[in-house]
């Protein structure tokens, strides 16, 4: 029981009219924060897909990124409720698809399925039409694997290590093709030409599947692309497997050395690693991420998934979009520097 006879002060109690207008101000704060998001974002977080989601692929089909987009294409699909499209874009190593999803709607029904060469092109391309880091939100990283050499099966060498000597003897004499400039084919070729001390001439292409058509037919003798371009042809003897360019052989070809074990010397350590990942455009909301990349990491935790990656010669990986964008982050200094050591620039 109360003994003190003190009075027990009560809440003070705002005048009508200061209530009214303390109402009336936070309304107004919830409708500008409301205003500030993405059109429509409020209601899409919590009902989104209910429509198709967009795949922008900023290569041709048949190429690495295309092969690997589909892969993931099904289950996605499932992961989501809603039909996924895939749409190919290809050109100027990519940066033509890239640019349609930095300007696309912040929504979440357009997404950038795209290489690693995303950390190269601001290297390579002093004026890009986007921003490698502000324009994109990253979702997650899709897979990883090494670019291969590959040969048309005329050229007279079997192994990395005849090859050098051979371009040695012909300065300047022979092309290595890529799927653009700027791509992981183009720098591995680059680095391959810098630590050897030999010259080649790059051609670049719109795509992995241009590349590997022109290869095979003889009008370039070299091409370094990423595996899942090249897997069905090396496996059918139509183009020759020389080396990979990781640190590691690559599961699906465990018999090609990689490039540090074939050539050794100056070329020990050598190292070009790729990958495929998802962005959305700045700004998306992040429920709508959250969605997106836990549907990537469901479909990458599939047995079946995993397996048909592993077959193209690329490991599923996964992880949060922090991950990647930390990825991001560290790769555009790496790359800068070996565009400048190797005084790459576009003809």
């Amino acid at each position: 029981m109360l003994t003190s006879t003190t009075p027990i002060a009560e809440p003070a109690l705002q005048p009508p009219r200061r209530r009214h207008l303390a109402g009336r101000a936070a309304l107004a704060a919830l409708a500008a924060f409301a205003l500030a998001l993405p059109f429509g974002a409020l209601g899409q977080a919590g009902t989104w897909p209910d429509k198709p989601v967009r795949f922008v692929v900023p290569y041709p089909p048949g190429g690495g990124t295309d092969v690997i987009a589909r892969i993931v294409q099904e289950r996605f699909q499932a992961a989501l409720g809603q039909p996924v499209v895939i749409e190919n874009k290809g050109g100027a190593g990519g940066s033509v698809g890239t640019e349609v999803v930095a300007k696309a709607a912040p929504d979440g029904y357009t997404v950038l399925f795209t290489l690693s060469s995303h950390t190269i092109n601001p290297a390579i391309y002093p004026k890009l039409p986007f921003d490698t880091v502000k324009d994109f939100e990253p979702v997650g990283l899709v897979a990883s694997l090494p670019q291969i050499l590959v040969a048309h099966p005329g050229v007279p060498v079997g192994s990395l290590g005849e090859l050098v000597p051979m371009l040695k003897g012909k300065p300047g004499g022979m092309a290595f093709a890529s799927v653009g400039n700027g791509s992981p084919g183009h720098l591995a070729g680059e680095l391959f030409k810098l630590r050897t001390g030999t010259d080649m001439t790059h051609i670049p292409y719109k795509g992995g599947g241009p590349a590997v058509t022109d290869v095979m037919g003889g009008q370039v003798p070299f091409l370094w692309v990423s595996i899942p371009a090249a897997a069905q042809h090396v496996k059918s003897g139509k183009l020759k497997a020389l080396a990979v360019s990781t640190l590691k052989r690559s599961a699906a070809f465990p018999d090609v050395p990689t490039v540090s074990e074939a050539g050794g010397g100056a070329l020990a350590g050598f190292e070009v690693d790729s990958w495929y990942a998802m962005f959305v455009p700045a700004k998306t909301p992040r429920p709508i991420i959250e969605r997106l990349n836990k549907a990537l990491n469901t479909v990458l935790a599939d047995p079946g998934v995993r397996e048909r990656l592993l077959a193209q010669g690329s490991e599923g990986v996964g992880g949060t979009p922090e991950a990647l964008g930390k990825m991001v982050a560290d790769e555009l200094p790496k790359w800068a520097k070996l565009v400048k050591d190797a005084g790459i620039k576009l003809e």
